[in-house]
């Protein structure tokens, strides 16, 4: 499952592929706009650059297709650069916005991986009009003295713990129009910030998310979670969710997760004045996660629309170790709970219920027949942890909702997120 990237233009020339000892992760790019990906194993090497061609034609034909509103087109060996062109005049580059912008990073105690992400910063064609890193609950101050040799960038202290509290900490100090939010495990495209912000070109439009490519796929657990799970990357199509998916899906649960990744995310800043922050329960530090997606449901629930722009690209180092893989999977399904508890709590809708008492243990039961059919091979090797995280979810639920604050519960977050 381990795997060497990489990005291929096909702008330019194709290379020939020669053999090597390790599988291939290929992405497709027609200048700064990614395609698709394809795998090549050690196997199938070496590679011409004729069968490239072809390998790139299957590859990224239902995304051409998508942007070219057309189901007609076939990609061919000959001419997949001609067809592939028009993308050119689809997709202008974006244009400039009178809009201010706010990034903001929270980070705990890994100043290695914020050091290579304001770097990467540092390479941005649009850059922010200011960027804030929020120090949560740091057990040194090597952060504070990391801010220290980067200009322009504003260092806030949290002390109380959990990536919900960084995040309305950082939108409480923050002055633009536009809150965009990375991690400090990533490193963004030059484009980046500038095709994030083009989203917001209508006025329904409360929050726009990007694609998340690997930054690496060196060890087994990385190359596991990308390509069997694919928690991070939604795609290579836009997509924009509106109240009719909102609708369609609302008897089952909302599949708000498929809206983007909290790596890569941007919101108006009206929307936290219109429906407050984070929640406090959601999010790393605290229940795990999906404190991203439970305000993505809430925007569309009360009328606004998500879009998921894939050229707005940001690279993420997902975790080496299958222990921290483990740990990982356990604290998504954990937190995936939770939030489904908590948008039954806030909405009434009763599709979230059905997904937990229903959906997840239909699709647990159906993934541990096929494991034991499969002798339990590495792919299942988050099973354990992932069914653990479910059934921890409820009890998480109901212990941060009462130990919170010891007023009413809702009482409690109302008072910390009105303020943003």
């Amino acid at each position: 499952m381990a795997y060497d990237i990489i990005h291929i233009d096909l702008s330019h020339p194709l290379p020939q592929l020669r053999a090597i000892s390790r599988s291939l992760y290929l992405i497709f790019w027609w200048h700064h706009l990614p395609l698709g990906y394809a795998t090549v194993t050690p196997e199938e090497l070496p590679l011409s650059d004729a069968a490239l061609a072809t390998l790139a034609a299957q590859t990224i034909q239902s995304t051409v297709r998508s942007y070219l509103k057309t189901s007609s087109c076939e990609l061919t060996l000959t001419h997949v650069s001609d067809l592939v062109a028009p993308l050119d005049d689809i997709i202008p580059s974006p244009a400039h916005s009178d809009l201010s912008v706010s990034l903001i990073i929270c980070t705990r105690d890994r100043p290695e991986y914020l050091k290579r992400c304001l770097q990467s910063l540092q390479q941005l064609t649009s850059a922010a009009n200011e960027i804030i890193v929020v120090d949560n609950a740091p057990q040194d101050d090597s952060t504070q003295t990391l801010i220290q040799q980067f200009e322009g960038v504003h260092y806030l202290l949290e002390p109380q713990p959990g990536l919900s509290h960084a995040r309305n900490t950082g939108i409480q100090h923050s002055q633009g129009d536009i809150v965009v939010f990375t991690d400090d495990d990533v490193c963004v495209h030059p484009l980046w910030l500038q095709q994030l912000c083009a989203g917001f070109s209508s006025p329904e439009i409360m929050a726009v998310t990007g694609i998340v490519l690997p930054k690496e796929l060196e060890t087994d657990a990385q190359g596991l979670f990308e390509l069997s799970y694919g928690y991070l990357n939604n795609g290579y199509q836009p997509i924009t969710f509106e109240t009719q998916f909102f609708r369609q899906h609302q008897a089952t649960a909302v599949p708000v997760w498929d809206i983007g990744a909290g790596a890569n995310m941007a919101f108006r800043r009206d929307i936290f004045n219109q429906l407050g922050g984070f929640d406090l329960r959601l999010g790393a530090g605290a229940a795990g996660c999906s404190e991203d997606s439970e305000m993505w449901y809430r925007i569309l629930a009360h009328g606004g629309h998500c879009r998921y722009l894939p050229t707005a690209v940001v690279y993420h180092s997902h975790r080496r170790a299958f222990a921290g893989l483990q740990q990982q999977m356990q604290a998504y399904m954990q937190g995936h709970v939770v939030a489904l508890l908590i948008q039954f709590e806030k909405h009434r809708h009763w599709g979230n219920l059905w997904r937990l008492v229903g959906l997840l243990p239909l699709n647990y039961l159906r993934l541990l027949i096929r494991a034991i059919r499969n002798g339990f091979q590495r792919q299942y090797s988050t099973y354990w942890s992932e069914l653990l995280g479910c059934c921890l979810g409820p009890f998480t639920y109901l212990w941060m909702t009462q130990h919170l604050d010891r007023r009413h519960p809702q009482e409690a977050i109302d008072s910390v997120t009105n303020r943003y």
